[in-house]
């Protein structure tokens, strides 16, 4: 009688744990324990450097991404005059690619979820390759808008399937790093698309530009392919089971609108420097058009840069007994807060100093940038990070269509573009507290079905 009391006190124990909807568990943060039984060393070294190469090609197809979502802007010249498209239809191609984009992220990430992830990006990225290489076909206003909306919702695959991978795969103490070689893309992709991308055009035409870089892209496809393990034939990374979550449950957590905020802030500084930038330092700064560009392409080289010294150091500082609470929050609100008030002095002060200045920013927003994905990865788990992800970047994508849209409305009014800085700087203050007060502890969301949660939204 005593041992059945026993067993059914544990089984009402186990119960009532269950029973909580999105609970953080107190001990997940502990990321030096493994829950999985101990592997041989030749099985841990052979998944180890299969990963390695996984996280590789992703952080190629973010490179690969970041240059194609470009490449309109470098020919631009050169198609429009061919075609005789208007400024307003250029403009309409050049924002056209983040209607979809945006809107059918959250179904990106409910797929990767869903079904095998090795799949659904492979079959992400020959859409967006192919809408590229079509670009170079297309005769007319409306080929190049079906182009660009096609290569919006192709690249929707690429964040939420990392997200996934890394979640499954990439423990805590290496996640800093992983991500950041992911980010490094943001800023070595545009650098080496106006670079190379310019020397093309010119050189060969904007119609081979696009044949040529559609179709060398899927040359990706084959390593993937190859190397990307199927779902279920390697052992993933998991502190918290099987558990996993429902878009609902996710909206009602207080960190996914914490990161949502935060992400919105890192990418309202990034497409102010992507989109308003150049047209600053000519236009306010009267650099010449090669002086800007080397700039530009500096300051997206420190960004580079930065963001994979600074992973780096979030996992060696993480492997020190830190928690990654601690340091994920750290980069990202250190990060972005910097940011911002590192532009607002470069509009302030001298051309020497303001250029200096602008590249530390852009050095602060890598520094930002190599632990957004991390928080998210662990606190939505291997089970919920393509759906997170999903939500979390498109929202956070939103800044890349009001950002440079209000940048745009305050420079016209005011003929300045001092404004258009204390907006940026005010936006990216707001970001570094989102990621410090609203996100909750980083540790791993313990996802079921009933009760209340602590780190709910009431």
């Amino acid at each position: 009688m005593q041992v059945t009391c026993r067993g059914r006190q544990r089984f009402r124990s186990r119960s009532v744990r269950e029973n909580a909807l999105a609970t953080i568990l107190p001990d997940i943060e502990n990321v030096r324990r493994s829950p999985l039984p101990p592997a041989t060393a030749n099985e841990n070294s052979r998944h180890s450097h299969l990963i390695n190469r996984v996280v590789a090609l992703l952080a190629l197809s973010i490179l690969v991404n970041y240059i194609d979502r470009g490449n309109l802007a470098i020919a631009a010249p050169l198609l429009k005059g061919e075609l005789g498209l208007s400024d307003w239809q250029l403009g309409k191609l050049l924002a056209s690619f983040f209607v979809t984009y945006s809107l059918f992220l959250p179904l990106s990430g409910w797929m990767v979820d869903r079904f095998d992830v090795k799949w659904v990006m492979a079959s992400g990225f020959f859409l967006w390759s192919a809408a590229t290489a079509v670009t170079g076909i297309s005769r007319g206003f409306a080929a190049l808008l079906t182009a660009r909306l096609l290569l919006g919702l192709g690249e929707t695959v690429a964040y939420p399937s990392s997200s996934k991978v890394l979640a499954q795969y990439v423990p805590e103490v290496h996640r800093g790093f992983a991500n950041a070689l992911i980010v490094s893309g943001v800023g070595l992709g545009p650098a080496l698309g106006a670079y190379f991308g310019g020397m093309l055009v010119a050189s060969f035409g904007w119609r081979p530009f696009f044949l040529v870089l559609g179709f060398v892209s899927m040359l990706w496809l084959i390593p993937w392919l190859k190397w990307m393990p199927r779902k279920g034939s390697v052992t993933a990374i998991s502190t918290v089971g099987d558990s996993s979550a429902e878009f609902a449950e996710i909206l009602m957590q207080r960190s996914l609108w914490g990161t949502c905020g935060g992400l919105f802030g890192v990418n309202y500084v990034l497409y102010f420097e992507i989109t308003w930038l150049p047209s600053y330092l000519t236009r306010e700064r009267h650099f010449s058009l090669e002086t800007m560009a080397k700039i530009v392409g500096v300051g997206y080289l420190c960004y580079a840069v930065a963001s994979i010294f600074s992973g780096w150091v979030s996992d060696r500082w993480i492997a020190s007994g830190a928690t990654p609470t601690l340091v994920r929050k750290t980069f990202t609100g250190v990060g972005v807060g910097s940011a911002g008030i590192l532009l607002l002095g470069c509009v302030l002060a001298g051309p020497t100093l303001s250029v200096i200045l602008l590249l530390a920013a852009c050095a602060c927003g890598g520094i930002s940038g190599s632990n957004v994905w991390p928080i998210t990865q662990t606190l939505a788990g291997p089970k919920t990070a393509g759906r997170w992800t999903g939500l979390q970047n498109f929202f956070g994508n939103l800044a890349g269509v009001l950002g440079p849209a209000l940048t745009g409305f305050v420079v016209g009014r005011t003929g300045r573009f001092f404004l258009a800085f204390v907006i940026m700087t005010v936006v990216s203050l707001l970001a570094s507290l989102s990621w410090i007060c609203v996100v909750g502890p980083v540790k791993q969301i313990a996802w079921t079905q009933r009760s209340t949660a602590p780190d709910a939204l009431s």
